[in-house]
């Protein structure tokens, strides 16, 4: 299997509804795409109601005509089937196909996702669709591949979603002994004695039963694959086209995203970035170590990216001049394959009608668009580095080089949204993506993993926040500092079992015997307070009293109750060490720990100075290696670098001066790695 329909270089385009426009805009849309250098069009996801107007009624007349159109001026389509919006029939025909909230209420059409991904209506309508449009397009040699769904993450509630549930929890457990010792359901007289009384967790009086709610969040992440995998059959048996969905990254978490990853033919995510500036540079390069995280170190798509907009609360900002050019290039950087927006032409009426776009309003005499063209005009100078990601480079050998990973499942995110926790400010969310910011500004890329996986291709393995873990993880963190590894644990990490449980004995049990420590007490703070450490830093949100049982404390508490006491410590284990971190250090503090760590490790940036603005990552391609470095700074930064512009064929060698805003992707020669970096890279091609 490899992608289709003539893709030579990097993919560049968007999200593309001709169903809203006369066939007269279409013409004057492919004429923009040329000039912009577009060559992929996302066609069809929200198309249901124009291809399917009644039921097992199909309009392709309109598709047949903009897909001919599309693949005569060499612009390839990525076909979606539309299954996140279902059209007025099918809410008329089948209600129970309609979402139920967690209070009970049933929604009504008139938006998208409105749909109950337990509903066999549905499942049986979506898998109508999908079959029709594979059938019909599945050979079509326009089709580089199939978007299937858009952005899964439709929770609902009510009858059928309880029977579902049912089926679900008798399959996990067996028997309803099991299932009332795992739920405690001794608990506030909560006892089942048959499976028909047992509800997926609706709103109720009071704080509901955690174990029975994560047990739900894990159940609708396997409905939500279910309906994925069964659209992913039907293409596949119609179609040698590669299959994936849009990832809402990276907030949107109501399935596990290595398990959708591992699904899909290759990966791709919509990631909007939240800022401007070096915070909004940090912020891309979180969705997109994400991207390439779950998929396993292979390239990537960037099905949706805003062109000209930020959201910020109930505003949309324009994007600094340039900036979405920059978050592109550090999309390619760090593994993407394809540059895509939502969306190519702004509508003029519609809910999003002021979403961000590549053909705005006003037309092609505009700032936004000359932009896009711009930046059309550099992505197909980096063609080169376009590795198909489902052939056999792709599937062979990982895209950047990271030493350095956080723990992230979704487990642990959904764990950590358990109410009647200790302190409201826990996020496993916020802790991860701080965690990240601090490394982007020390310019370090990484990766996420899953302490499941294998650890060993590491230097340090970062913890923040993960409130469970099983006893496989913890051998499994145990035996990378045993080998040589670098761990940071924070705080509250490790509470928890996989069931939820209180691990006894001293809060973190999962990782107490690793971190030399034992928890005595939790000293969560009052909102808004700080305690003082010893070494000069505040620190906030958490404290806790700490035990030293072989770990030797690096940092003490200064003031409040645990005056004295450690606060950051070190255990060394085997050949490595485990860092516990007991605190919520402030941006100082934990630049500090981690600068320690990474010396430590021996991990340092893809350049010298990169780091607080300046971006340097190195991205693998073929058997060429390249060095992306892309200033987010207002002033101009240096380095020292060796090798070839591939944008204007100039050599470096020696100090490259990058003025604010500027973009630098050098083809290293031999000469510019060392010898340990070319072995490490001819292993590396051996993934």
């Amino acid at each position: 299997m490899t992608l289709t329909g003539g893709a030579t270089g990097i993919l560049f385009g968007g999200d593309y509804n001709p169903e809203q426009w006369s066939e007269e805009v279409w013409h004057d849309d492919i004429r923009l795409m040329r000039q912009a250098g577009v060559n992929t069009a996302s066609v069809g996801i929200f198309a249901w109601s124009s291809i399917e107007p009644e039921e097992g009624r199909y309009e392709f007349g309109w598709l047949d005509r903009i897909i001919r159109l599309l693949h005569e001026n060499d612009i390839g389509v990525i076909l979606a089937t539309p299954t996140a919006s279902p059209p007025p029939w099918f809410s008329i025909a089948h209600p129970e196909g309609l979402p139920v909230t967690r209070e009970g209420v049933r929604l009504t059409h008139g938006s998208r996702d409105t749909y109950n991904p337990a509903s066999p209506a549905y499942r049986a309508a979506a898998s109508g669709v999908a079959r029709a449009l594979a059938a019909r397009y599945g050979a079509h040699p326009a089709i580089r591949a199939w978007h299937l769904h858009n952005e899964y993450g439709t929770v609902s509630y009510g009858p059928l979603v309880d029977a579902g549930f049912r089926v679900w929890l008798q399959k996990r457990y067996g028997d309803l002994t099991t299932l009332n010792r795992v739920w405690h359901t001794a608990f506030w007289s909560q006892g089942y004695g048959t499976w028909d009384e047992i509800l997926s967790p609706q709103q109720t009086q009071y704080l509901p039963n955690p174990t029975q709610v994560l047990d739900f969040k894990r159940f609708t992440a396997d409905l939500l694959l279910d309906c994925y995998r069964e659209q992913i059959d039907i293409v596949h048996a119609l179609s040698d086209a590669p299959v994936t969905t849009n990832f809402m990254l990276p907030t949107w978490l109501h399935y596990d995203s290595w398990a959708f990853g591992d699904a899909s033919d290759f990966v791709s995510i919509d990631h909007y970035v939240d800022a401007s500036g070096a915070d909004g540079a940090a912020h891309a390069a979180f969705g997109a170590d994400q991207a390439r995280s779950f998929a396993h170190g292979r390239p990537w798509l960037l099905m949706e990216q805003a062109a000209n907009t930020t959201q910020s609360g109930g505003r949309i900002l324009a994007k600094e001049p340039g900036q979405a050019l920059a978050t592109s290039v550090q999309h390619v950087s760090r593994g993407a394959f394809g540059v895509l927006f939502f969306q190519w032409r702004a509508p003029y009426s519609g809910a999003e009608f002021f979403h961000s776009t590549m053909v705005p309003h006003i037309g092609e005499d505009s700032r936004i668009f000359r932009e896009v063209t711009r930046l059309g005009e550099l992505l197909r100078t980096l063609a080169e580095l376009a590795i198909d990601p489902v052939g056999a480079d792709g599937g062979q050998r990982k895209v950047n080089g990271a030493r350095v990973a956080i723990a992230w499942e979704a487990d642990a995110w959904w764990a950590s949204e358990t109410a009647g926790l200790p302190s409201d400010a826990f996020s496993f969310y916020r802790s991860t993506r701080r965690t990240h910011r601090a490394l982007w500004y020390l310019g370090i890329i990484c990766d996420f993993v899953h302490l499941d996986h294998d650890l060993s291709g590491y230097d340090v393995v970062l913890v923040p926040s993960q409130l469970l873990a099983t006893d496989v993880q913890a051998a499994s963190l145990r035996a990378f500092v045993e080998a040589g590894g670098q761990a940071v644990v924070w705080y509250f990490s490790g509470t928890f079992d996989g069931d939820l449980h209180v691990i006894p004995g001293g809060y973190s049990g999962a990782f107490a015997d690793l971190l030399g420590v034992r928890i005595e007490e939790l000293l969560p703070l009052a909102e808004g307070a700080t305690v003082s450490l010893d070494d000069g830093r505040t620190a906030s949100e958490w404290s806790e009293r700490i035990e030293l049982r072989g770990a030797q404390a690096l940092v003490h508490y200064a003031s409040g109750h645990a005056t004295g006491l450690p606060a950051v410590t070190r255990h060394e284990v085997g050949a490595g060490s485990a860092t516990y971190v007991s605190t919520e250090l402030g941006d100082s503090g934990l630049s500090l720990l981690l600068t320690d760590v990474l010396a430590r490790a021996g991990v340092e940036p893809d350049a010298p100075g990169a780091g607080a603005g300046l971006e340097a990552v190195r991205r693998y391609a073929g058997t060429d290696v390249y060095l992306f470095l892309i200033n987010h700074d207002e002033s101009a930064r240096e380095t020292t670098a060796v090798g070839t512009d591939i944008l204007t064929g100039a050599r470096h060698h020696g100090v490259v001066t990058l003025a604010p805003g500027a973009v630098l992707v050098l083809r290293e020669t031999p000469s510019s790695v060392s010898n340990a970096e070319i072995d490490g890279r001819e292993a590396m091609a051996q993934l």
